[in-house]
C-alpha cells in the first residue's frame, strides 16, 4: 500500500480481535516511529509496549470505565515526548515530532491491515497511572495507540473541502 493510500484509509478503530500484534510487526511499527522529523535531532520520543502485567496494574489504576477501554485492543502503545529542553519552542517542537511518530506508526499499521487508534487518556495523567507507566516528571503522554486485528471497518467520515481550510497567501 502507497502512503497515498495509508492515509485515506486509516480509521479509528475501536473493536479488535483478540490475536496480539506479533513481535516482527510491532518492532517494525516502532522502528519507523524513529524516523519523525525532529528539530536539532533532539529525539523526544519514548515509547512503551503495554505487557500483560503492566496493563493489569494500569486498569487497576484507572478504574472501571477505563479499564474497559484499555482492554479492546489486545496491543498497547504509550507514546510520550520528553520534554526536557526548558525552552518553550522546543518543547512544542519536540511534542509535535512525538505526534507525527504515532502518526507514522498508525499509517504504518493501516498499510500492514491492522486496526489503529490514537487516544489519550486523562486517566494517564493520574499520580497512580504515571507511577505503573514510570513516567519522568517531564514525560508528557502524547497518545496509547491501540493495535491489533480489525473486527470491524469504521464508517469513512468527511473531511472539509481543502477550499475551507488552504489559502494561498500572496
Amino acid at each position: 500500500m502507497d502512503v497515498d493510500d495509508a492515509i485515506r484509509l486509516r480509521r479509528t478503530h475501536k473493536q479488535y480481535g483478540p490475536t496480539p500484534v506479533d513481535a516482527g510487526t510491532l518492532h517494525s511499527l516502532l522502528e519507523l516511529a524513529r524516523w519523525a522529523p525532529n528539530h536539532h535531532l533532539t529525539q523526544p520520543t519514548q515509547l512503551r509496549v503495554l505487557g500483560p502485567e503492566t496493563r493489569s496494574r494500569l486498569e487497576q489504576a484507572c478504574g472501571d470505565k477505563e479499564a474497559a477501554k484499555l482492554r479492546r485492543a489486545p496491543t498497547l502503545v504509550l507514546a510520550t515526548a520528553l520534554l526536557e529542553s526548558g525552552d518553550p519552542r522546543t518543547d512544542a517542537e519536540d511534542l509535535h515530532s512525538t505526534a507525527c511518530a504515532v502518526y507514522a506508526i498508525l499509517l504504518a499499521a493501516t498499510a500492514r491491515g491492522l486496526a489503529s487508534y490514537w487516544r489519550t487518556p486523562e486517566a494517564l495523567e493520574g499520580p497512580e497511572a504515571r507511577a505503573v507507566l514510570g513516567l519522568h516528571p517531564s514525560e508528557h503522554v502524547v497518545g496509547l495507540i491501540h493495535l491489533g486485528p480489525p473486527a470491524s471497518e469504521p464508517p469513512t467520515k468527511e473531511r472539509s473541502p481543502l477550499t475551507e481550510v488552504v489559502r494561498y497567501l500572496a
